[in-house]
């Protein structure tokens, strides 16, 4: 069944707030390779710790984009990462509660060592002010540079 996520994505900004990790619940390692990435669509698969999922994301309007993910056998994501495009991501999600929503910290790794963004998806029915958290940078919402896909 489609879901459709609505999703804020900025830089991470350590000088605001050098201390982040502090504010975080955990986190997870993660690995992640794209199957297509086609402008109207990605297929993606991801290893996070010991579970596993294969996902269809439409094309982006605005902040919001249709959805499909679907839990899958870790070993069947280990061999379908060897079928992507491009490169693996490899990233460290951190998970920070603020203003009553989870944000997601990303630390990647790898060729993209050095990035760090936090995102959070709201309720598709949010309509009041944001309360950013004190590590949010600049916004880059609809940034195509940022998009997971075409960072891989």
């Amino acid at each position: 069944m489609a879901k459709y996520e609505r999703e804020r994505k900025f830089l991470l900004d350590e000088g605001k707030c050098a201390g982040w990790r502090s504010m975080a619940e955990g986190h997870v390692n993660m690995k992640q390779g794209y199957l297509s990435r086609r402008k109207e669509s990605t297929v993606r698969v991801r290893i996070s710790g010991d579970r596993a999922w294969l996902t269809v994301k439409g094309i982006t309007c605005g902040d919001t984009r249709e959805e499909y993910e679907y839990g899958i056998p870790v070993a069947d994501a280990s061999r379908m990462m060897e079928m992507c495009e491009g490169r693996i991501l490899e990233k460290e999600r951190w998970y920070v509660r603020w203003g009553g929503l989870t944000w997601e910290v990303d630390v990647f790794g790898g060729h993209n060592s050095g990035l760090a963004v936090c995102e959070v998806e709201l309720p598709l029915d949010f309509t009041g002010e944001l309360d950013l958290p004190p590590f949010a940078g600049e916004e880059v919402t609809g940034d195509e540079r940022y998009y997971n896909s075409a960072l891989a």
